[in-house]
């Protein structure tokens, strides 16, 4: 089963709208889902912060700011 991790951080209305996206598509083909909220100091904050939301699928990446379902789901079939 893959893992799609969803890079996000607080207070980011774009990071909701892709949540409800891979919920969603989660309910048509299983995959893992995890959120990693970044924080400045870190150093994924540096590399993503201006990127967000960033979408991983298997540690690689797959989308920035938007991702629709129909999209998501080809990838994950892919």
């Amino acid at each position: 089963m893959k893992t799609v991790t969803l890079i996000s951080k607080d207070d980011c209305h774009l990071c909701e709208v892709a949540k409800e996206v891979l919920r969603k598509a989660q309910k048509k083909t299983s995959f893992n889902l995890s959120e990693k909220k970044i924080t400045p100091g870190e150093a994924d904050f540096e590399v993503y912060h201006e990127r967000i939301p960033v979408i991983l699928i298997e540690g690689e990446f797959a989308f920035q700011y938007k991702v629709s379902e129909r999209q998501l789901l080809e990838r994950l079939k892919s």
